[in-house]
């Protein structure tokens, strides 16, 4: 494992990030990595559509939320 050099602005931005998506920091910078080499290997699909991809092939099955009014 290797260690990546990061400025200190988008390293606080991890922090933040990996508290609200509660994933470690280390983490937070591994999905934001494999999402950011998943949509420059795939320019037509939207980021939706990456991870519509990506729980399907992980055989997750993940339907549509409808909001209703109460």
């Amino acid at each position: 494992m290797g260690i990546v050099s990061i400025d200190d602005d988008l390293h606080d931005q991890l922090r933040r990030a990996s508290k609200v998506s509660c994933r470690s920091i280390n983490a937070q910078a591994a999905y934001w990595i494999k999402i950011g080499m998943l949509c420059e290997t795939n320019p037509t699909l939207s980021f939706t559509e990456i991870i519509e991809r990506e729980f399907s092939s992980a055989g997750v099955s993940a339907q549509s939320l409808a909001w209703r009014d109460a």
